[in-house]
């Protein structure tokens, strides 16, 4: 029992190690371009490049964790993801931060989605809610101690530690899983999908890293334009040869599942939203306020001091009110609280500031877990890891667009004015345009039943009709 208790705690530890480094990151981008001598926007690349690899390799990681087992893949990912944050602190220009970042993002890859599917396969589907909510608890703190450890770092010392922070996290990692993790492994194991692993990279890398091209200055909008329709007609062919392929990398028969299609489909639309806002909240308070790294990330940490508080309380309001009703009002209130952003300017009292950031935290945090917990509510055991693979895929296309979006209209709006600078109202438009991108997601929740997620929601509802899984509906042929 000491085993099993203690798995989720070290999955948990390993999502810590890829949210600290992604949030202490944003808050240095400023810092960072000022050192590698590039234009604050240009590190839109950093940020990309890492949720980039993340989609193209994470697709393979339950096909990886069914043949050699979880613990070792879960084991390797640490070590790719610990030597690639060593190597970023050692970066010196751009391109090799970035291919660095990529390494990153292999290891990440692994990482999380097969930590993930140990949970998944190993609690009952009525406790996977508290689960999902309970594992986040220390994961999160990452978010929290992020910012201002970011800020901290970069105004009194030097960027570069805030990589070498995960090299003694990694390796008390590799020690935990190598003693407590358990080794599962499917027996019969299909073919690896090695043509839909190469259609499905090049598309999602032409697609995300053609959007983050655009507004590219040493890249001109023709070649930033190839590069997402190459990545369009390669996606194209993905869908072709899926359909008629058994075992996919990418299932495309899990949309059929209708829990499966709004978790993962209509929440990418909300994702695009949330993934903005690392981005664009320490650029505006460092850039727009004239606030310092460490004071930008004292104030961007209440985001996720308010993803914590709701932790504790997303299964009893799920149980509550259920999961259409939850998923259709607080799309639209996180979307609201996103949009706050364009309001701030830096005469308002700080406290204003912090309490709008700590109440959005909260609606956003709350509706992750909602649409992570759905997804998986009507999936079966055999296609878990398939079902992981794939929406850890969308969630983090998902999140790499919302940065290229942010970053393509604070680029538009310089360029439109024509002074090359940034303005404070070039951050309070790109606010607007992704919290209208986030709501949209809403049109997905509503039409799902009104007792989608019963079972995981432990509400008394009447007995469902059994949802179709990717097995009753056949091969994709």
């Amino acid at each position: 029992m000491r085993a099993e208790r203690l798995v989720p705690l070290i999955v948990a530890c390993a999502l810590f190690m890829e949210q600290l480094d992604s949030t202490v990151i944003a808050t240095s981008l400023p810092a960072i371009a000022a050192d590698l001598q590039e234009d604050p926007i240009s590190l839109k690349l950093a940020l990309t490049s890492y949720l980039l690899s993340l989609a193209v390799f994470i697709p393979a990681s339950g096909w990886f964790a069914d043949r050699f087992g979880s613990r070792t893949v879960f084991r390797a990912a640490i070590v790719i993801f610990t030597a690639g944050s060593l190597l970023c602190g050692l970066a010196h220009s751009l391109p090799d931060f970035v291919a660095f970042r990529i390494l990153q993002g292999m290891g990440g890859a692994m990482m999380v989605p097969v930590g993930r599917l140990v949970i998944l396969r190993t609690v009952p589907k009525e406790e996977i809610v508290s689960a999902l909510a309970w594992l986040t608890i220390p994961a999160l703190m990452g978010p929290v101690l992020g910012p201002p450890l970011g800020g901290f770092i970069t105004t009194y010392f030097d960027w570069r530690y805030i990589f070498f922070i995960n090299i003694p996290i990694g390796f008390i990692g590799v020690v935990l899983a190598t003693r407590f993790i358990p080794d599962i492994r499917e027996e019969d194991v299909p073919p690896f999908d090695m043509r839909g692993m190469g259609l499905s990279g090049i598309g999602l890398s032409g697609l995300v890293f053609g959007f983050a091209l655009l507004g590219q200055h040493a890249v001109a909008p023709s070649i930033a334009l190839a590069v997402i329709a190459a990545g369009a007609v390669a996606m194209g062919f993905y869908v072709r040869h899926a359909r008629h392929t058994e075992r996919a990398i990418l299932d495309l028969d899990l949309l059929k599942i209708p829990t499966f299609f709004a978790g993962v489909i209509g929440a990418s639309l909300f994702r695009i939203g949330i993934g903005a806002l690392p981005f664009l909240l320490p650029l505006m308070l460092q850039l727009g306020f004239g606030l310092t790294p460490f004071a930008s990330g004292m104030i961007t940490f209440a985001s996720a001091a308010g993803a914590m508080t709701m932790k504790f309380t997303a299964a009893p309001i799920i149980r509550t009110f259920g999961f259409r009703r939850v998923l259709v009002v607080n799309c639209v209130i996180a979307s609201g609280f996103i949009a706050i952003g364009a309001l701030f300017r830096p005469d308002m009292p700080y406290l204003v500031l912090v309490g709008a950031l700590l109440l959005g935290g909260f609606f956003r945090s709350l509706q992750f877990t909602s649409t992570n917990a759905l997804s998986y509510a009507d999936v079966s055991n055999e296609a878990m890891s398939r079902a992981t693979s794939f929406a850890s895929v969308a969630q983090q296309v998902s999140i790499s667009t919302g940065v290229a979006v942010a970053a393509l209209v604070l680029d538009g709006m310089r360029s439109w004015r024509g002074d090359g600078t940034l303005h404070l109202d070039d951050f309070s438009v790109a606010f607007i345009v992704v919290s209208l991108i986030a709501v949209c997601s809403v049109f997905f929740f509503v039409r799902l039943p009104a007792d989608a997620g019963a079972e995981l929601a432990q509400r008394r509802t009447k007995p469902a009709a059994p949802a179709e899984t990717p097995n009753e509906m056949g091969s994709a042929a």
